[in-house]
């Protein structure tokens, strides 16, 4: 699996967009952000036509204060800031530890600055061959059209098993 990096890269290479001036493109993102709800915001990062679609639009609304914290006892525990620590800890090992690692949503609730995804995680360990699926829900909050916080809470003992 590449990573979410890298997928930018060679995203950014293939595009065939028509290039527009930097205040164009300065004003469209802000008309685009300005209009976007948090729920949205947090819907782009699942619900892209592609990986490194959601991965370019994580990345979009993610500061070097974001908090990113993974649910104690699962394999990437803890508490990661910024992007950099996010993709390197979580995203890198969930591309090289796992064959068809995936979070199927299935609703989303929306309160304020605050967003809740649900639904389910699935997919095999390469080094076990096992196949899991485990519940979850991720807490997201924003603040002016930003994540400042995630938070997963997921049975984590179903995802150890099969490691």
């Amino acid at each position: 699996m590449i990573t979410i990096v890298m997928a930018l890269a060679m995203l950014q290479a293939c595009s065939t967009t028509a290039k527009i001036s930097s205040l164009e493109h300065y004003n469209s993102f802000n008309l685009e952000t300005k209009s976007m709800t948090n729920l949205d915001i947090v819907k782009s990062t699942y619900e892209g036509k592609t990986s490194e679609e959601n991965g370019k639009n994580l990345k979009r609304y993610i500061t070097n204060e974001t908090q990113w914290t993974e649910a104690a006892g699962f394999p990437y525990a803890g508490t990661y800031q910024g992007f950099d620590e996010i993709e390197k800890n979580v995203f890198v090992r969930l591309g090289s530890e796992w064959n068809g690692y995936n979070f199927a949503v299935e609703d989303y609730v929306a309160a304020g600055d605050k967003v809740f995804a649900y639904g389910s995680y699935s997919g095999t360990n390469k080094a076990t061959g096992k196949f899991f699926k485990a519940r979850v829900a991720h807490l997201w909050i924003l603040k002016e059209g930003k994540i400042i916080s995630f938070e997963q809470f997921v049975d984590s003992k179903t995802v150890s098993n099969v490691m």
